[in-house]
């Protein structure tokens, strides 16, 4: 918008210049022109008397001598002879002075009776009828250099160019000043807009600009404070909704204590206990998640700060499903736990992407089916395997569309992808993403790469659906991993 700007009021500016300094350098020009041959006029005036006075051509010569124009050679008289005598005797004609005009000019003018100007070898000369005592007509030739014809002309084409430039020089500076009057308010908003956009719900704009921009920047805080509001209102809805559960689960978790004991019964209760302990997680996240207010608008936590530690929270779920996997004869393989792995997100969200992936093993191979979990840390970001020896995917396209995905774990329909879509949400958002390809065991290996820094992968060398080009005995799991090694980034 400000070049936009600038253009058209250089383009304006430009014709109203050249509409304007175009006829005013022609009048310059003429001025000049009209000013020279004016002298021209006045000095052949000045030899008229002593043509009125005697034709006589020493008198005429020394009058024509004491004028400037004839001291500089510029000025001629041509007298035509006199009529002859009834004795048949008469006069010459007489030149005085250098002559330029042509003959054929000269009786031109004598005939007319009006002056006349005509061009010449170096410039102009002026024609000037002049009546004598005998009734003739002589010619006052006054000669006028091309130089003083144009005298002064270019010097006042310069100066009207100069005042051209300056004026579109400065219409272009006062377009530039308003354009960033106007841009930089509509960069802020559009910046605002972003920021708005990548979760930051406490960006807001100052209401400043012209009025068109004051009212859009109003019209945006509105809109954001709008967003905050409902964000805010769905956390309160989830917090009321997981709160109305608490009543049947304590009846259940007092069912499920008069079990006795017993297998079934130890997992019924610890299936309770977990129950109860994500509805107190969903209760306890949607409260600290409360919008807050600062400097009188409304404003959230964008998750700055947020974060868990990914061994911890792998070895808790890892133990949760270690009961289900011992009761269906599952082997069970944990590597790369034994330290401690920060990364930026939320503890429900490793834990509930985790047993999304531990679930699709369970529900989607047979029983007996072996499958691990390996935690590799190459220094700018974590990758988590999920590994299993079932039959694998036919299509991992198409398992992990959302909602979309044609096949499952085992190849049949069925599968609505969703739990894939959970994990993939929880990568992408830090800047990694999701891998699914065939594991060493044989069967399925999804890879979570979990971004530290919010850097990407490289999208161009890894697609979806691709293979892990991993190929370690099944024994090496349990050895720790370096940035180099296996399952490092490609």
């Amino acid at each position: 918008m400000r070049w936009a700007l600038v253009k058209v009021c250089l383009a304006v500016t430009a014709m109203v210049v050249i509409a304007f300094a175009v006829p005013l350098g022609l009048v310059i020009r003429e001025m000049a022109s009209d000013r020279a041959f004016s002298d021209a006029e006045r000095q052949a005036a000045m030899i008229a008397p002593a043509l009125s006075i005697t034709t006589d051509r020493e008198e005429l010569t020394r009058a024509v001598l004491s004028t400037e124009p004839g001291d500089r050679g510029r000025l001629a008289v041509h007298v035509p002879a006199p009529a002859k005598a009834a004795d048949g005797t008469g006069g010459e004609a007489l030149d005085i002075g250098t002559r330029r005009a042509s003959p054929k000019d000269i009786a031109t003018v004598r005939k007319a009776g009006r002056a006349s100007i005509t061009a010449v070898t170096g410039g102009f000369a002026l024609l000037q009828p002049t009546a004598l005592s005998t009734g003739d007509i002589a010619v006052v030739e006054v000669f006028v250099p091309e130089g003083e014809v144009s005298n002064g002309v270019a010097t006042a084409w310069l100066i009207l160019a100069g005042v051209g430039a300056a004026l579109v020089v400065g219409s272009v500076a006062v377009a530039d000043r308003l354009g960033v009057r106007m841009v930089q308010p509509a960069q802020r908003l559009a910046g605002a807009a972003q920021d708005l956009g990548e979760g930051r719900l406490g960006t807001r704009v100052p209401e400043e600009g012209p009025t068109e921009l004051r009212s859009a920047a109003v019209a945006f805080n509105s809109m954001a404070d709008q967003v905050v509001q409902l964000l805010a209102n769905e956390r309160e809805l989830a917090a009321d909704l997981s709160h109305r559960l608490r009543t049947p689960l304590t009846v259940l978790r007092l069912n499920a204590a008069s079990l006795g004991e017993g297998p079934a019964a130890d997992q019924t209760r610890a299936a309770v206990e977990q129950l109860e302990h994500e509805v107190d997680t969903i209760i306890r996240t949607a409260r600290e998640q409360r919008p807050q207010t600062q400097g009188g608008r409304t404003a959230v936590p964008t998750g700055a700060g947020a974060g868990c530690d990914a061994s911890e929270v792998i070895r808790e779920r890892m133990g949760f499903w270690s009961a289900l996997a011992e009761d269906q004869g599952r082997e069970v393989r944990l590597a790369g736990v034994d330290r401690t792995v920060r990364i930026p997100v939320a503890r429900p969200e490793l834990a509930a992407a985790l047993d999304a992936l531990l679930g699709n093993v369970f529900r989607h191979t047979p029983e007996g089916t072996a499958f691990a979990v390996d935690v590799h840390h190459s220094g700018d970001a974590v990758i988590v395997l999920v590994s299993d020896a079932g039959p694998g995917i036919a299509d991992p396209e198409a398992a992990l569309a959302r909602g979309t995905s044609g096949t499952t774990k085992a190849g049949a329909v069925g599968s609505t992808g969703l739990g894939l879509d959970i994990v993939r949400r929880v990568a992408e958002s830090t800047g990694g993403d999701l891998r699914i390809g065939r594991s060493v065991l044989g069967g399925t290996e999804v890879r979570i790469w979990i971004g530290l820094h919010g850097s990407s992968p490289e999208r161009g060398r890894r697609g979806h659906g691709r293979r892990v080009g991993r190929r370690v005995p099944w024994q090496r799991r349990k050895e720790p991993r370096t940035a180099t090694g296996p399952t490092a980034r490609p």
